[in-house]
């Protein structure tokens, strides 16, 4: 009895903090990611205006992030805000004119494509993209919020 319920416990632990991990994007067009929580640690990668991650940890004025390729690192806070946006997980999405595969096809976006997250519906994202279109994509092929 008591095995589950430790059990029980340690499952809704992990559930609810997955459901309310918190999330953040690049508010600029440039931002450099570190190994380490300063700026005297090595510049692991360099991210672009709307790039999506999910915090892990903080330390100070630093963010321990995650991205969608499960790559962690460093970003100062100031650099980040709290405006949705969404990056292509899958290999290749499609856009449609509405939130069903009955729609019409208006593009489609490649991995690592970001896209700005305007609302959600029964499984369908309403995105922009950064040349201004505007369109529904499958929930399932994108990462972030």
């Amino acid at each position: 009895m008591i095995r589950r319920l430790c059990f029980g416990l340690v499952f809704l632990f992990v559930f609810t903090t997955m459901a309310h991990a918190e999330m953040v994007s690049i508010k600029q067009a440039k931002a450099r990611m570190r190994s380490g929580p300063g700026e005297k640690y090595p510049i692991k990668w360099e991210l672009g205006i709307g790039y999506p991650l999910q915090v892990v940890s903080r330390k100070g004025s630093w963010l321990k992030v995650t991205d969608y390729e499960s790559d962690t690192g460093w970003i100062y806070k100031t650099l980040v805000g709290k405006t949705p946006y969404m990056i292509v997980e899958k290999e290749k999405t499609i856009i449609r004119k509405g939130p069903s595969e009955s729609e019409r096809i208006i593009g489609n976006a490649t991995r690592g494509v970001v896209l700005r997250t305007m609302t959600h519906k029964k499984g369908w994202v309403k995105v922009k993209h950064e040349s201004g279109l505007t369109g529904w994509v499958q929930r399932e092929t994108l990462w972030g919020w």
